[in-house]
């Protein structure tokens, strides 16, 4: 199957018991490398049973420490997707391309469908990277260099407290001395965070070459007119976050608007049904999320 005919794997359980059979036939890190993305139907979870559930699939779940997105824990390393308002889209990504660290692999899972829409589309990297100019990718090949302020306890964007889950300094310096990260404290308890970091990786696995930054989400262009908004309102400096190319020049806005477009035109979108499970390889393939009405919650975990 080639790049442009790639979609995610549907495999329907009966229950627990179905997803345990398939976890005894089948290794999932070799299944999961060579179809990216497979999506459980009828496993029939609860958010009660979703860490039992979890348990077989990521028994080692990490911790969302120094990740950028608003999110809620609701338990054992077990956090609410992305809240961002039901009418906008999220642009697609792998999850925390921006830090030292990344998850190698994300589940989803359905807890409440949507009245409408709300669908997470999720999108092959390697053909992202195929579908950008020349010229743009040329320009990423040394990497991107991301900024972040993260406030004390007010203020805009999300605070240091919140990004680390912890209120001790000291464990916040212990972590940030491990990522090669520059960081610095400001007047008023605001945490400055600058690092260096890839725009494009191979897989370790199956050394395919992909797109694999977070560039867009970090630069105004990406936010829409409120990003425009508030570029016109704080220097760049003093933006949450912001994102300019390793050797500091900045990206130009049709660069963002290039990324974002063709990685939702490379997407293939998976509708949630009540109970349904989506896991991904975060390296092979990005995902995002689609507008939606009424009640939507998916539950993400990752490791």
């Amino acid at each position: 199957m080639g790049q442009a005919d790639w979609k995610p794997r549907e495999v329907p359980v009966d229950g627990g018991q179905g997803l345990k059979e398939f976890l005894a036939d089948n290794d999932l890190g070799t299944v999961l490398v060579g179809d990216k993305a497979l999506v459980f139907r009828g496993l029939d979870a609860t958010e009660e049973t979703l860490p039992e559930v979890l348990d077989l699939l990521l028994p080692r779940r990490l911790a969302y420490v120094h990740g950028n997105s608003p999110r809620t824990k609701v338990g054992a390393n077990v956090y609410t997707s992305t809240e961002y308002p039901a009418d906008l889209t999220i642009s697609m990504h792998s999850e925390m391309s921006y830090a030292h660290s990344w998850p190698d692999r994300l589940t989803f899972f359905c807890a409440v469908p949507p009245g409408s829409g709300g669908a997470t589309p999720v999108a092959d990297t390697a053909r992202w990277l195929a579908e950008l100019d020349d010229e743009l990718v040329a320009d990423f090949s040394e990497g991107v260099r991301y900024t972040q302020n993260l406030h004390g306890g007010s203020g805009l964007g999300k605070s240091w407290q919140d990004t680390f889950e912890t209120t001790d300094r000291d464990e916040v310096e212990a972590f940030l001395g491990e990522t090669q990260a520059e960081h610095e404290w400001l007047p008023g308890g605001t945490l400055r965070i600058a690092q260096t970091r890839q725009a494009i990786v191979r897989h370790p696995v199956t050394g395919a070459e992909v797109w694999f930054n977070q560039a867009d989400q970090w630069h105004p262009a990406g936010l829409g007119e409120a990003g425009k908004a508030l570029a016109k309102i704080l220097p760049e400096e003093e933006l949450p976050q912001s994102v300019r190319f390793a050797d500091g020049r900045p990206i130009p806005d049709s660069y963002i608007h290039q990324i974002m477009e063709r990685g939702l035109a490379c997407a293939v979108d998976v509708d949630w049904r009540r109970g349904d499970l989506l896991i991904i390889d975060n390296v092979l393939t990005a995902h995002g999320r689609r507008p939606f009405t009424g009640d939507r919650r998916v539950l993400v975990a990752m490791a």
